[in-house]
């Protein structure tokens, strides 16, 4: 017999992290522990509003599966308990670490995916002033980053990007618009951003009103993340963008991301893996997805004040497994 324990978990952030929809200064996370026979599956999730989600209607998604958890239910069954999304992830990640514990496994030999000694991962800069951005470019520049994502809304976006180019003139950038774009001349946009060595641009229009991409030519590739949420969203989504975004939370656990791995290879997608602010936990979770991605975004514990085990190491623009 199992036995599941759930936590909610307030983390103050080091510093406010700002997108187009608001800025933060503490992350709930929800945390889930799985014991059975002595051995321990752990999990984390984040509620996150912009998917009609709280802390509440978390636990309460949990609460009305832990007896089916405690009775056995397993990762396959667990997709048809709960539907995408943080619930089914904090536990669906909390088993797979169980059954690698239980088989003395890491979860990289749980899933069979070769582990990497470090992965590039983007570090983000928040939504601010041109000057604080620059000013947050410049550090992160000088802490070794290599990726740099850009968070921005419709104000002052070619010249955010001029000036970030700038101050990181060897970086690799991307952007994310959070689905703030919808008003803008998005064709003219992109041509001007072309200049600046663009990596990929992140969900630019809001999702279910972004059958604009599919009328023109991207000069810079064009990621689904808002729009993008379990593998059977990919199919529909190739004639608009050429990436899609890959979290844990958003898809439903590491289950879910793994088939969208396999689903998004058959329709010719390139491949990024995101997070939500959260903890190491959660983070080395989504790794083994990470390892099989072209860019990857899981700058979560760098955000905040206090990390929780076990603790990933972030150096030189590269989180080490």
């Amino acid at each position: 017999m199992r036995h599941v324990e759930i936590d909610v978990v307030e983390i103050p952030l080091s510093r406010p992290f700002t997108i187009s929809r608001g800025t933060r200064s503490s992350v709930t996370v929800v945390r889930v522990s799985i014991e059975e026979a002595g051995f321990i599956g752990l999990g984390e999730c984040t509620p996150t509003a912009r998917y009609n989600q709280s802390t509440d209607s978390v636990v309460a998604q949990l609460n009305a599966v832990k007896a089916e958890i405690e009775a056995g239910a397993s990762r396959t069954q667990l997709q048809a308990l709960l539907p995408a999304g943080s619930a089914r992830n904090v536990l669906d990640c909390a088993l797979w670490r169980l059954t690698a514990a239980t088989q003395q496994k890491t979860l990289w030999q749980a899933t069979d995916i070769a582990q990497p000694n470090s992965i590039v991962t983007a570090e983000t800069i928040s939504l601010d002033s041109l000057e604080a951005m620059v000013a947050s470019t410049l550090d992160a520049v000088s802490r070794g980053a290599k990726l740099l994502k850009i968070k921005l809304d419709s104000q002052q976006i070619i010249e955010k990007v001029a000036a970030i180019r700038k101050a990181a003139p060897d970086n690799k950038l991307i952007i994310d618009a959070n689905e703030a774009w919808g008003k803008c001349d998005l064709p003219a946009i992109i041509e001007q951003l072309n200049q600046y060595d663009i990596a990929m641009l992140e969900q630019p229009l809001p999702a279910g009103k972004d059958q604009r991409l599919s009328e023109f030519k991207h000069v810079i590739p064009i990621c689904a993340d808002e729009s993008c949420h379990v593998a059977t969203d990919i199919a529909a989504l190739k004639q608009r963008y050429e990436f899609i975004n890959i979290k844990l939370d958003k898809c439903g656990g590491l289950t879910e991301a793994l088939d969208m791995v396999k689903v998004a290879k058959q329709h010719d997608m390139r491949l990024m893996v995101g997070c939500m602010l959260g903890s190491s936990l959660a983070m080395s979770a989504a790794l083994p997805i990470a390892a099989q991605c072209e860019l990857v975004d899981v700058d979560g514990p760098i955000w905040l004040a206090v990390d929780s085990t076990p603790y990933l190491t972030y150096q030189q623009g590269d989180v080490w497994t």
